[in-house]
């Protein structure tokens, strides 16, 4: 059976940035490994499979199928008020990222949603893998949230397939274990969520843990005052991953698939006062 273009398109760019991230880790890695990539690895690229198979089957029109049936049927906000196709993308690209940022929040801030995301928190290193490692029920509520948001708005397929593929680039790029020139983080995260400011949300300290939910676009933390330029210890220095689920058996794949279904969310980051 022949897969549709974009999404051969999309595996391929992803396949592609992967590639780039882990051979740039290799060479200039940020931190030094706290956890061996043969005990990571096989748990955050399985988890990965699960989730593709998992969307597959339950959404295969998935956010660009539904982005092509509203623009055949009319469907949507900017249909009805008659934008035309540039700015249409624009403000879709743009509502989409917001979409990613406040879901993010909503994922740390309630407690049930909590015990699906936290597992990509529990990873006891970061890298490019990382950004791959997101429970399937997880991938499955936000492929709905971004279904919807496509519908209710119509946003162009063009713009739904290019947020698709950046997402997935950017996701990678921002958890990797790479090593940039301080000058050069700073302007790029001016423009786009680098690995230095991403990590911060991997600290094992709850107030680090509960800021730059960012994926994409750094100006959300910005603007909603969640931003944190680096974590109080320092990158070097700083833990990654949360107080619970630390035995390294955690980051077998059966175990990933149950972490949500044990233990309590004490683990729940909560914003301090003053912070």
């Amino acid at each position: 059976m022949r897969l549709p273009i974009d999404l051969v398109v999309r595996i391929a760019a992803a396949a592609a940035i992967f590639a780039v991230m882990a051979l740039w880790e290799i060479l200039a890695p940020r931190r030094p490994r706290s956890v061996d990539r043969r005990a990571r690895w096989p748990g955050n690229l399985g988890i990965l499979v699960i989730d593709a198979v998992a969307v597959r089957i339950l959404i295969p029109a998935a956010a660009v199928g539904a982005a092509l049936i509203a623009a055949d049927n009319g469907w949507g906000l900017f249909h009805a008020i008659g934008l035309r196709l540039s700015l249409a993308s624009l403000l879709g690209f743009l509502a989409l990222d917001l979409t990613i940022y406040a879901q993010h929040v909503a994922f740390h801030k309630a407690p049930l949603l909590w015990r699906l995301h936290r597992m990509h928190h529990a990873d006891l290193d970061i890298d490019v893998t990382t950004g791959l490692r997101f429970h399937p029920i997880e991938i499955v509520i936000s492929m709905l949230i971004k279904i919807a948001v496509v519908i209710a708005l119509g946003i162009p397929p063009v713009a739904v397939f290019a947020f698709e593929v950046v997402l997935n680039a950017t996701s990678l790029f921002n958890h990797g274990n790479v090593s940039m020139p301080s000058w050069l983080d700073r302007a790029v995260r001016l423009i786009v969520v680098t690995p230095d400011m991403h990590r911060v949300h991997h600290s094992i300290v709850p107030r680090e843990t509960d800021s730059n939910f960012g994926f994409n676009l750094p100006w959300w933390d910005r603007l909603f005052r969640t931003y944190r330029a680096a974590p109080q210890a320092g990158h070097d220095r700083m833990t990654i991953g949360l107080s619970t689920f630390r035995d390294p058996a955690e980051l077998r794949l059966d175990r990933l698939l149950t972490q949500p279904f044990r233990g309590d969310v004490a683990d729940l980051p909560r914003r301090r006062a003053g912070d």
